[in-house]
């Protein structure tokens, strides 16, 4: 009948729109798929690029100490030769005096004089041509080096170095489920909780937690840790915002979970305002403690609980410090990645922008993410890579520093400019304190940052670089570094 195809047709294309949405997702997937496969290629590049480093260096101190060996045959054999020259010297000096001595004594015109010596003259004449006998003329020591360097070996090694299998991959981990009955927000904060399906058997290593700005913006990232509850704060009032968390492991990121709604008080009251259930808040939770804006803008991190050790292309500068949160045991931790949307376009991102790469020969400035204006912060950056000595520049900046220039050139930085000898400290191209002391490949640049006494200071592998460089420091800063090519730096944060 008319309508039993009508039903069959709206069952059939039920089902096919079951299959289409499918499809978007996976197309979204496939999407993803693109630009993890990017990031992953510099992050194995840069892998790689370490490990034939390392070979190049492994090799280099061979090379030195095979160097040596060759110098010090170098130096014995020219001292054999050198004293068989003095010794001959010698023994040629008292041949020929004796010489000399004799054919006087044969001009000599009295028989009786001569009979009286000529015995014991013709025996030391003897005597000294036998000491001129076998091997006295003869070289102790051969000009050749009889060394041969055996690289046979290690030249079928390096041609044999290749990729060996990669890792199997395992399982990325389902989306978290938010769980209602604990979220809630209190005036300008927002708590919220979440957990792993209860079947889910997939290893989870920590979790993203995304809030929009509250004005339905992008959604920024304002936790990354193996925590399943977090407070933040400093949120605006009157403000919707949407939230949402997703779990991450070594294969890689899990979908969204479902997207949570909260409604912030209109004003500093203390009444409660719960989304969708009340939840008590003496529970012991991750408190995000610094304001919520678009300045606090963080990408995925590692769990904050320690410190890190990043690996990093060629020409490559790795950040991360200074979001301030505190956990259940009231540590304190700090981190922060690097903004793509300020940075120069010879900046690459990668590792979830907490790596950066210029591939630019002239200085290129990236900023952190965090912006801050009160409290205490340093971070340390180590000099991994260091060619052909060029000026890299440490300190902190406004937001609309200029990008394409040495950090400091106009007065929207505050900076130290270092080489392979000294550093100078640079605001508004203004150079001064011209300080001795550079960097070398392996060296760590430490950055003082204190707005409480407002003040700027840097260090050289733990020591102090000049005077304190900056003083009367008042607004929002951001983490800085301009570099080029032929640098890379790594970060260390979380420092005590």
């Amino acid at each position: 009948s008319f309508l039993s195809l009508q039903s069959q047709l709206s069952q059939a294309l039920n089902g096919l729109s079951d299959r289409a949405k499918e499809a978007k997702e996976f197309l979204v997937q496939l999407r993803n798929m693109v630009q993890q496969i990017q990031e992953n290629s510099v992050e194995f590049e840069a892998c790689l690029v370490a490990q034939c480093d390392a070979l190049i260096d492994a090799l280099n101190r061979r090379k030195a100490q095979l160097l040596s060996r060759v110098n010090k045959e170098h130096e014995h054999k020219l001292k054999v030769v050198r004293d068989q020259i003095s010794h001959c010297t010698v023994k040629l000096r008292q041949t020929t005096g004796l010489m000399e001595y004799c054919l006087e004594v044969i001009k000599e015109n009295d028989p009786s004089g001569f009979l009286q010596i000529s015995d014991a003259l013709i025996r030391r004449v003897h005597l000294t041509e036998d000491q001129w006998g076998k091997g006295t003329l003869t070289p102790r020591m051969t000009t050749d080096f009889d060394l041969n360097l055996d690289n046979a070996p290690l030249l079928q090694s390096i041609h044999q170095l290749d990729f060996v299998q990669m890792k199997v991959s395992s399982p990325v981990p389902a989306p978290p489920i938010l769980q209602l009955e604990e979220c809630c927000t209190h005036n300008n904060s927002a708590t919220l909780s979440w957990k792993q399906p209860p079947l889910s058997t997939v290893q989870v290593e920590g979790y993203i937690l995304e809030l929009d700005d509250g004005n339905g913006g992008q959604f920024r990232e304002v936790y990354v840790g193996k925590e399943t509850m977090c407070t933040v704060d400093g949120l605006h009032f009157n403000s919707t915002y949407s939230a949402r968390v997703k779990a991450f492991n070594k294969s890689g990121v899990s979908p969204y979970s479902k997207t949570l709604v909260l409604q912030t008080s209109e004003d500093t009251q203390s009444e409660e305002q719960t989304l969708p259930f009340p939840v008590p808040l003496e529970r012991s939770q991750l408190r995000r403690m610094s304001p919520f804006s678009s300045t606090l803008n963080l990408q995925p991190s590692f769990p904050g609980r320690s410190y890190f050790e990043l690996r990093s292309s060629a020409h490559q500068l790795s950040l991360h410090s200074s979001l301030q949160s505190l956990n259940s045991a009231g540590e304190l931790i700090a981190w922060f990645s690097f903004d793509p949307s300020s940075a120069h376009a010879d900046i690459i991102f990668s590792n979830d922008n907490l790596t950066v790469t210029c591939n630019s020969y002239d200085d290129r400035v990236v900023l952190g993410k965090t912006g801050f204006s009160k409290g205490l912060h340093y971070w340390e950056l180590s000099i991994d890579r260091y060619d052909n000595h060029p000026d890299p520049a440490f300190g902190v900046a406004r937001l609309d520093v200029l990008k394409d220039a040495m950090l400091g050139k106009d007065d929207k930085a505050w900076a130290m400019y270092v080489d392979n000898n000294r550093s100078w400290f640079m605001h508004n191209n203004s150079h001064t304190n011209r300080t001795e002391g550079g960097i070398t490949k392996g060296a760590t640049v430490g950055v003082l940052l204190d707005l409480t006494r407002r003040t700027l200071t840097f260090s050289i592998n733990e020591d102090q670089q000049g005077p304190v460089a900056f003083e009367n420091l008042e607004g929002l800063f951001f983490p800085a570094v301009s570099l080029n090519r032929n640098v890379q730096v790594p970060a260390l944060t979380t420092l005590p």
